[in-house]
């Protein structure tokens, strides 16, 4: 019977016709392993990206949309020496716990034998200077054989498992110089005590796979630890929600069964699964996710909610805008993904130095071997020493340098809400020395403002308020907002390009343009407000009311540009608008560079203008305009709020109403590059010191063990301090 494999499940569409799966790979430890995975699926036909993420043993793929069947990446990967399956991140988190408890069996194993061991090998070192007979340390050399040889059987399975799964397809990874070390010295204990030697090796055998299942139980450990710190965001995607099918009748579906346009209840306590608006209902919602703000929000009709949103009191009804994959928090998994798959500058620099490791190792360690014999070693002592080069000079420090910071930094910048879209958004951030900013929709917010809003009688901007509720115009769902306006005016008539009316208590109220209200003579005094404001007027009866409407400047701007100056950040204001917006924006900011009307060619030409005299800009824009100079600049970054074209052109998203994301970036990247480039040197002056000590014989199979697990978990310790995000500035 033929059994078929469907994976069509767990495909998207990755734009462009590009398709792409997430596939977990187990026995993925090091840099070679990696580089040996990307180029055997890269050597597939029509297959465009072959990224493997070293954090969570998760290789991204992508393909030209129809040419080829999942499945056939999953029996590559098997030819390779992996085993793979669709990565689902409950069932890769249950992988990883099995895991972590075998490695903790086998270290458990491992390090009883050692001790019993080791408490056997006392009397022998004692008797051989004293008068132990020949027979009682046979007696222990046999005893201590009992032990470690099936102890070393059972927990040297890591190893020897992904060792003999690389050499059958006649390839090489870090297990295979550990597992040939570990048989050395447990095949010549063995001779030894055949041939009743005064030593043997087998308590340097087990504790040598005792020290490297400490080094690797405490890698699984921290690269799940860097995981968290990129935040788990699963946790906060709903799988079902309960939609309306019909008048007063609800059913609990699946989110995939969702579309725009559907209307779902959003009960109290429930995390919202879809993005879309409040038709009806009254609540607090908890969307800091979003807006980075902690203080619940009131939610009425009109307000926008994302997925991952917490309704916290009333219920809600919803009209989904958007669903499943295409919900914002998606959009934001997505990204942070993308960030820990790509490749940065120092990552390839790694990978390449990892690359020559295995035939390089095999080679230095042969080469010991026979130099020693050759100098008048015998083949025992020349062994031990070829173990222990074979051992000391494991990649692992080297193969974990960049992609644990990269992984902790994403996390960090994620949690001062940011996400990266570009491999080497940090390294280039971490160099700019310069911003370019838009005004509106980045120094400003998206949303409109009523700045006169305090100077109108308080009775006058709740009618307004509610009258305002009956109109589709966002300058009037500004004066809603700011009169904190719930139900609409019974009756309001709206009138296309004019505005809105009805009547109240025999009263006459309109909302709209000046000449619609009658109040064309109050214009003029709004000049004082704001030139660049949007007006909207207000009549009741007689009285006349006008409302200055604008995007107002974000909360922290003023905050932000002391920061960056305070860093030597040289900062200037490119915008379209007109001058006087411009300037009045500068002048709040402190900002006395600044040009107002310009172009996007304008911009691009600044930016290469700046280019040619070295400066490293970083250009902060949003809106359809942007998109070219965020893509001219040497890093860019746009708000959450961006036109889709400018967030995918940027290197960086930052979440929320606040800018301080901006400085938290630049602050987050100069930290982890400083931390990649002492972790390079750390590994690479590792093995600079640690390898000609080994080659001569200075050292133990015992002692390169605890070398080589201790510069991995250095590496690692000092990469968990790229955790600092810099919230500090304000």
């Amino acid at each position: 019977m033929q059994v078929t494999r469907d994976f069509s499940h767990y495909v998207r569409a990755a734009g462009a016709g590009v398709q792409h799966i997430d596939l977990a790979v187990e026995g993925v430890h090091c840099a070679g392993c990696m580089v040996k995975i990307e180029r055997g699926l890269s050597a597939i036909p029509d297959v465009t990206l072959a990224r493997v993420n070293l954090t969570d043993r998760r290789v991204a793929l992508e393909w030209k949309q129809g040419t080829l069947d999942p499945a056939r990446f999953i029996d590559r990967l098997e030819e390779l020496g992996y085993k793979a399956y669709p990565y689902e991140t409950e069932s890769a988190e249950a992988t990883e716990v099995a895991e972590s408890r075998f490695l903790l069996r086998c270290l458990g194993i491992a390090a009883f034998a050692t001790m019993n061991v080791m408490m056997l090998s006392i009397p022998v070192w004692s008797g051989n200077v004293s008068d132990m007979l020949p027979e009682q340390r046979d007696f222990f050399h046999w005893l201590s054989a009992l032990i470690a040889l099936p102890a070393a059987a059972y927990a040297g399975q890591p190893f020897f498992r992904s060792a003999w799964r690389a050499l059958s397809n006649k390839t090489t990874n870090m297990d295979v110089p550990i597992s040939i070390g570990v048989c050395l010295a447990l095949g010549m204990s063995v001779v030894e005590t055949i041939n009743h030697a005064e030593h043997a090796y087998f308590d340097a055998a087990i504790m040598l796979l005792t020290f490297l299942l400490v080094g690797r139980f405490l890698d699984q450990n921290m690269r799940r630890r860097t995981r968290a710190v990129a935040g788990n965001l699963a946790a906060l995607k709903a799988e079902t929600a309960a939609k309306f099918v019909g008048p007063g009748e609800i059913s609990q579906v699946p989110v995939a069964a969702i579309h725009p346009g559907d209307i779902v209840l959003l009960r109290p306590g429930e995390r919202c699964a879809v993005d879309g608006t409040v038709i009806e209902g009254r609540s607090e919602i908890d969307q800091s996710l979003i807006t980075g703000e902690t203080l619940y929000v009131t939610a009425g009709q009109g307000t926008p909610v994302y997925a991952g949103s917490m309704n916290i009191s009333g219920s809600l009804r919803v009209r989904v805008s958007a669903a499943s994959e295409a919900t914002l928090l998606a959009e934001i998994t997505r990204l942070l993904d993308k960030a820990l798959q790509a490749r940065s500058r120092y990552m390839r620099l790694a990978d390449r130095a990892s690359r020559l490791y295995a035939p390089v190792v095999h080679a230095t360690a042969l080469i010991t071997i026979l130099g020693w014999v050759l100098f008048g070693a015998s083949w025992h002592n020349a062994i031990v020493t070829g173990v222990a080069v074979l051992i000391i000079t494991c990649p692992c420090a080297l193969g974990l340098a960049i992609p644990t910071v990269q992984t902790v930094a994403s996390g960090a910048m994620f949690k001062a809400g940011v996400l990266l879209n570009s491999g080497d958004a940090i390294e280039r951030l971490a160099e700019a020395d310069h911003v370019i900013l838009d005004k509106t929709g980045t120094l400003t917010l998206p949303d409109l403002d009523v700045i006169n809003a305090a100077d109108i009688p308080a009775d006058i901007l709740e009618i307004a308020g509610r009258l305002a509720l009956s109109s589709h115009h966002p300058v009037a769902a500004a004066v809603a907002q700011a009169a904190g306006a719930r139900s609409p005016v019974v009756g309001a008539v709206e009138e296309a390009g004019q505005g809105v009316r009805a009547t109240v208590d025999g009263v006459e109220i309109r909302l709209g343009r000046p000449s619609f209200c009658g109040a064309e003579g109050l214009v003029g005094l709004t000049d004082d407000l704001d030139p660049e404001a949007s007006i909207v007027a207000f009549s009741k009866g007689p009285a006349k009311f006008i409302f200055s409407v604008r995007q107002g400047l974000r909360p922290d701007a003023q905050a932000v540009i002391a920061a960056l100056k305070a860093r030597n950040i040289g900062i200037e204001i490119l915008s379209g608008d007109r001058e006087p917006a411009v300037i009045a924006a500068a002048h709040a900011l402190g900002i006395p560079e600044w040009r107002a009307g310009v172009t996007p060619a304008d911009k691009i030409a600044r930016i290469e203008e700046l280019k040619l005299r070295g400066v490293k800009v970083l250009m902060v824009g949003d809106g359809m305009n942007d998109a070219p100079s965020l893509a001219a600049a040497h890093v860019s970054m746009s708000p959450i709020s961006a036109a889709h074209l400018s967030q995918a052109t940027a290197d960086l998203v930052f979440l929320g109403r606040p800018l301080v994301p901006v400085v938290s970036a630049i602050d987050s990247a100069r930290k982890a590059l400083h931390l990649m480039r002492q972790n390079l040197w750390l590994a690479i002056g590792y093995n600079v010191l640690a390898v000609p000590v080994a080659i001569s014989g200075v050292v133990t199979p015992l002692i390169a063990a605890a070398a080589m697990s201790g510069s991995s978990i250095l590496v690692m310790l000092n990469s968990l301090r790229a955790r600092g995000a810099s919230r500090e500035m304000l």
